[in-house]
């Protein structure tokens, strides 16, 4: 029976294959990573409009935060796999706490620095300023930093190889 990433390949054309499959490891953490986002704007909509309304960057951690460990779960699970476990929970917590500070940063940013808020600008250009630094560029560069960062550092491969020896690549019967 195929894997779940094997009847969505079979959705795409064909010439994407070779492409899709080199890098599967980022196709992966880009699905965690929109459905994460997608979480991450729920809650962080749903705590905007409720109990800390007047706390848009607390808010924000906050979804984040919740998104983030789902995240863990899912590349553990998914994305990273065949990768080693060796302190990995803690890195990945560390270097998700830095995200999560990146991610804040232009929403902060954008309502006290800028005053991107009510009373100096509308309801509606706030919103849409909150959305476009916390929810768009916030997570745009915390993603480009996850990435890279749990490539560096969290999920290494089993034993790098020795100096002067490449990669063994992956086996063909390997699951996508």
């Amino acid at each position: 029976m195929p894997s779940p990433t094997q009847r969505a390949l079979a959705l795409v054309p064909a010439r994407l294959h070779p492409f899709l499959v080199r890098h599967r490891k980022l196709v992966k953490f880009l699905v965690v990573g929109g459905t994460c986002f997608l979480l991450t704007m729920a809650v962080n909509f749903a705590l905007k409009l409720t109990v800390l309304h007047a706390k848009p960057v607390a808010a924000l951690t906050v979804a984040t935060v919740i998104a983030t460990v789902v995240s863990y779960v899912l590349n553990r699970q998914w994305s990273f796999r065949t990768n080693g476990r060796q302190r990995e929970a803690l890195l990945f917590f560390v270097v998700s706490g830095v995200a999560i500070l990146v991610n804040d940063a232009p929403l902060a940013v954008s309502r006290y620095v800028l005053d991107l808020r009510e009373p100096d600008v509308s309801a509606f250009t706030q919103e849409v300023a909150d959305f476009v630094s916390g929810m768009i560029l916030g997570t745009l560069l915390a993603m480009a930093f996850r990435y890279w960062a749990m490539k560096r550092w969290v999920f290494l491969p089993e034993s790098p190889p020795a100096a002067g020896e490449r990669r063994r690549p992956q086996q063909k019967h390997e699951r996508v």
